[in-house]
């Protein structure tokens, strides 16, 4: 039976970035997942990066202020290490991607 893990792990200690976590597991294999990266910019909450698995493979959205979205695929050879690549990406990055997000407002 498929199995939700479902969380938020702050990022900056005033609370305004954080990942949000979802993923379906099934037999210790990840089987669906969006970790996505959120920033509270301009009085809202705000989606700046996002990995994902819809439209059937794993791949990184890079999200515009103006709601458009750039697709890169990512090249695992299974969900579990997009997954885990995805979250630790994010974990790493997440100044550099609220940098470029809030850059592209000005």
């Amino acid at each position: 039976m498929p199995k939700e893990i479902n969380f938020i792990v702050p990022l900056s200690s005033d609370l305004k970035d954080r990942i949000r976590v979802i993923a379906i597991q099934e037999k210790g294999r990840i089987i669906r997942f969006v970790a996505q990266y959120e920033s509270f910019i301009m009085d809202a909450w705000r989606e700046v990066v996002r990995y994902d698995t819809a439209h059937g493979f794993a791949h990184k959205d890079i999200i515009h202020p103006n709601g458009s979205a750039e697709k890169q695929p990512l090249k695992f050879a299974d969900f579990n290490t997009a997954f885990t690549f995805a979250v630790q990406d994010l974990k790493i990055a997440w100044k550099w991607y609220r940098k470029a997000y809030e850059e592209e407002i000005e």
